[in-house]
């Protein structure tokens, strides 16, 4: 991979971190037009730069993040993270073969694509408007919601939760803020998990070149995602889900036409 490979890798990462559009899928079906191989340092770039777009949530709602006198808060993202980090633990080596397979990723771009088209009518009365009134058992089931995201690569972890978040009664943009907040564990233990597994497996893949390239993919994709967050957040609110969903079926579409043609390679 490339530095210009790198900061393009990037940019996308930080541009759909946060949208329901997956993230995951479209770092991967870069990667796959530019032909880059998915060598152990690609598979590492793309879930540790995810760590550095989700790192703009904590620096613009640090207040939330560093407020130590509200533990429930704390709690509830505890308790909404571990069952992806169950599944993701257990399921691992089904979800690096899914992620070897970009033609099933656009093929779940699509599906969930047809999903957000009809979200906003399935949700229409919320009663939850503030993080404080989540309870324990609303955070489990949104996190249940997030195992989805992980055992389909593709589907878009922002888009799980922050429907589980509405299928919870919460506000749309309280189940975003939510989506945000639970990311940050997340992604947390999994760019550990990864560093560990490449650190097993091959050491010399955390090269000094590397960790520059790890670095300065981070920040790049750290400040686009910053943007990123507050155009989604007044978007959602003004216009719900359906122009994501059109998004996503058109780039599906265009992917799979793309893989049967030969155009690039699944």
């Amino acid at each position: 991979m490339s530095t210009v490979e790198a900061v393009i890798i990037a940019i996308v990462e930080g541009l759909t971190e946060f949208l329901p559009v997956s993230s995951t899928g479209h770092m991967v079906i870069t990667s796959s037009i530019m032909g880059i191989e998915a060598d152990p340092f690609t598979k590492l770039y793309e879930i540790v730069i995810q760590l550095g777009a989700i790192l703009s949530v904590v620096f613009l709602y640090w207040k939330k993040f560093f407020d130590f006198k509200k533990l429930s808060f704390y709690i509830k993202l505890i308790i909404a993270v571990i069952p992806a980090l169950i599944v993701g633990a257990l399921l691992k080596k089904h979800i690096d073969r899914m992620l070897e397979r970009p033609v099933i990723i656009a093929l779940i771009l699509l599906l969930g694509g047809i999903v957000l088209l009809f979200v906003d009518n399935w949700f229409k009365k919320p009663a939850i408007d503030k993080e404080e009134n989540i309870s324990n058992k609303n955070a489990f089931i949104i996190g249940c919601y997030q195992v989805l995201s992980v055992l389909f690569p593709g589907l878009s972890r922002s888009a799980a939760t922050i429907i589980g978040g509405m299928q919870q009664k919460l506000t749309r943009k309280v189940a975003a803020e939510f989506s945000f907040f639970l990311a940050v564990p997340t992604m947390l233990a999994a760019s550990a998990k990864s560093f560990l597994d490449v650190y097993k497996e091959t050491p010399s893949v955390l090269s000094s070149g590397n960790m520059g390239t790890l670095l300065i993919g981070s920040v790049i994709a750290f400040i686009v995602a910053l943007l990123s967050i507050k155009f989604f957040i007044g978007f959602l609110q003004k216009h719900g889900f359906k122009l994501f969903g059109y998004y996503r079926i058109i780039i599906g579409i265009v992917l799979l036409i793309l893989f049967y043609t030969g155009v690039i390679k699944s």
